[in-house]
């Protein structure tokens, strides 16, 4: 039957890629929908995009034939159902699974933070349900694709996504020499920035390969936007399962004792959908299996002077040759995308890669788990869990994330967390080794520049007394008399943070995180918690305000009177933003021209987070689901209700109080 095509984006951590149920990642889409879901953005949130798409490719010889089954190829366009070059077809939806347990999809035999899953198969030569053939697809290898990714939140792993491919052969044929892989079209650019599109988007890149880590990668050589960009996008080989042996380069020496062929990883690049360069395009299976088995080489002056200079190239990374898949026999091949950010500038050197290299390594610490000499067996000191197996996915793990409340108020904000983390047990060490908290904020008008977690920065430190570590400075200074809880929230919050001097109606992010001691004798740095998992933005503002009492407070509008632009404005006309304060709970305000035209109605509901969060600036620089918002205050666009901008001039208000019905008025003015 046909399964309806899916996809799905991770977004538990900084890294947000998409994925398919046809094999695909990446939306290709994303440079013309920019308001739409990421393709590979880091961070997230920050239209920095990595890929405009990737997909597994299968290359074996059969019956003196030579066949490549291709998720995804060279294509102006991305996927398209039946398309040419998309030969696998979707055999289940995606289904999400967390080892979180404050996750709504929590299960105890999750993987990740994020696990998706789903399957997908080449065994269809016409498009499921209809008589559409696939194009250039006639002789299908027969595999049965089962995908897993996994995604972490932790602060020192929330930069990449693992793949992990189970290929089962389900033709009655033996494949031979077989070859695994990925094709990938990286591009660097920011979506939010720059203004080139076609051929101009697609041109700005470079790229070069690390073999020490199994790693090809790309960047933004020149661009309009390569000030706003800096990063790098890669993708990295991690290993293959096959008849109980660990295939990877650094694992020859099992391979070569059994007189097995040595275990290979290629890497390759051309011009994209050229045929005729000194690089091209592979198009038919002869030449992409070629491609597959034969990678380029990186060290000579013409392969890496071509990667220096701009252009549009296309990507393939792959590992094998396998002897043989037999009928029935499955075999699993695992691969990571990573982002990472470029030190010091868009070059592109051994201290720019810096934390390119560190992510990579990190991708495949926690791939190889307990396998630490990476031969594929449980080895003595390798058992981290007891559970006499050799097991994959192992990381050590930071104390948990602190809960967090935020409460907003005039001009300062009250932040609230309990103290779990304390009583954390690191996965590896098996100790608790809590060390202290961190809060991190964001400053005014950093929200403007495409990315808030990037932004952050430590506004305090309090870590346990007695030691050789931090501060030694105690939480006497946080630590609450009593633990606080707050109505329909049961969580008991041992700690608050006092934030003062901070502006009415601007966003911060704030963060608490939690970090460990580390452990030396095991070679484990300092961790710190998700930078994701509790982040919150906030707007500090006044409190509701009841006009049934004798503390009631003046309505009031600021800027008063408003310029165009006000300092926090987006630069469009769309993206503009005014606020009532001093407001009911729940009110209707109505604006007026000066003579007596109504200009809008906004209706403002605290209880519901109907406070004008739906207008044009929080839809372009607020986009995180954990905004809080305070309950007397209402941002209005300066919109119409015919969505037409206002002109200068002065203006009129009036707002009523739907508890007791009583009104207040008051008035502002427009300027250029």
């Amino acid at each position: 039957m046909a399964q309806t095509f899916q996809q799905r984006f991770t977004n538990v951590g900084r890294i947000g890629l998409m994925m398919s149920n046809v094999g695909t990642l990446g939306r290709p889409n994303v440079q013309n929908n920019t308001s739409g879901p990421p393709s590979m953005e880091y961070p997230i949130n920050s239209g920095v995009e990595h890929l405009f798409e990737s997909g597994l490719w299968i290359g074996a010889r059969v019956n003196g034939q030579t066949l490549v089954s291709t998720a995804a190829t060279d294509n102006p366009s991305g996927y398209s159902t039946g398309g040419s070059g998309y030969e696998f077809t979707a055999a289940s939806p995606i289904t999400e699974k967390s080892k979180l347990p404050s996750s709504t999809v929590f299960s105890a035999n999750a993987i990740s933070h994020q696990d998706f899953i789903t399957n997908f198969t080449d065994r269809n030569v016409v498009v499921p349900g209809t008589t559409i053939p696939i194009q250039e697809h006639t002789n299908p290898l027969g595999a049965d694709v089962h995908l897993e990714t996994y995604t972490w939140n932790y602060s020192f792993a929330d930069y990449f996504v693992i793949c992990n491919y189970t290929i089962t052969n389900n033709s009655t044929n033996r494949w031979d020499s077989v070859w695994l892989g990925n094709w990938s079209d990286l591009v660097v650019r920011n979506v939010n920035v720059t203004q080139e599109s076609g051929t101009a988007f697609y041109n700005k890149g470079g790229g070069g390969f690390l073999s020490n880590y199994s790693s090809l990668y790309a960047y933004e050589v020149t661009g309009d936007d390569i000030l706003f960009t800096q990063s790098y996008g890669a993708l990295q080989f991690l290993g293959i399962k096959w008849r109980g042996k660990f295939f990877h380069p650094n694992n020859d020496t099992t391979f070569s004792n059994q007189g097995l062929p040595s275990p290979k990883v290629n890497a390759n690049f051309w011009d994209y959908k050229s045929a005729t360069s000194q690089f091209p395009y592979p198009s038919d299976d002869p030449s992409r299996y070629y491609k597959m088995a034969n990678g380029l080489d990186f060290a000579s002056s013409l392969v890496s002077n071509e990667l220096k200079n701009p252009s549009n190239k296309t990507q393939l990374l792959s590992a094998g040759p396998v002897v043989s898949i037999m009928p029935g026999e499955s075999i699993t091949y695992v691969c990571a995308f990573v982002c990472a950010k470029q030190i010091g500038g868009p070059l592109d050197n051994a201290t720019t890669r810096k934390e390119l290299n560190d992510h990579l390594s990190w991708a495949k610490r926690t791939y190889l788990g307990e396998d630490i000499n990476e031969n594929g067996k449980l080895d003595g000191g390798e058992d981290l869990n007891a559970n006499g197996l050799l097991d994959n996915y192992i990381l050590p793990e930071p104390p948990a994330t602190p809960k967090v409340k935020v409460i907003t108020n005039d001009r300062s904000v009250d932040v609230y967390w309990d103290g779990a983390a304390q009583e954390s047990v690191d996965a590896i060490s098996k100790k608790k080794d809590f060390e202290g908290y961190r809060i991190y904020r964001t400053n005014t008008g950093d929200d403007k520049k495409g990315n808030l977690i990037e932004n952050l920065k430590v506004l305090e430190q309090w870590d346990s007394s007695g030691n050789q570590i931090g501060f030694n400075n105690g939480f006497g200074a946080i630590k609450l008399a009593q633990p606080m809880q707050f109505e329909g929230d049961t969580t008991h919050y041992d700690y608050h943070y006092h934030l003062d001097q901070m502006l009415n109606g601007w966003q911060y992010m704030i963060v608490v995180t939690s970090f460990d001691k580390g452990d030396d004798v095991l070679g484990i740095p300092s961790l710190e918690s998700s930078f994701t998992e509790n982040a919150q933005q906030i707007f500090p503002g006044t409190a509701a305000n009841a006009f049934d009492n004798t503390d009631e407070k003046e309505i009031g509008v600021y800027p008063n009177p408003y310029s165009i632009n006000a300092a926090w404005d987006g630069t469009t006309s769309r993206t503009r933003k005014l606020y009532f304060n001093n407001l009911p709970s729940r009110a209707e305000i109505t604006v007026y021209t000066a003579a007596g035209d109504i200009v809008t109605v906004l209706n403002h509901d605290a209880s519901s987070g109907s406070v004008g969060n739906d207008i044009g600036w929080y839809k372009n620089f607020s986009t995180d689901k954990n905004v809080v918002f305070p309950e007397g205050e209402h941002a209005w666009d300066l919109l119409s209700e015919n969505k037409t901008g206002i002109t200068q001039g002065l203006y009129l208000f009036a707002v009523k109080d739907l508890k007791t019905g009583e009104i207040r008025r008051g008035a502002f003015a427009v300027v250029k």
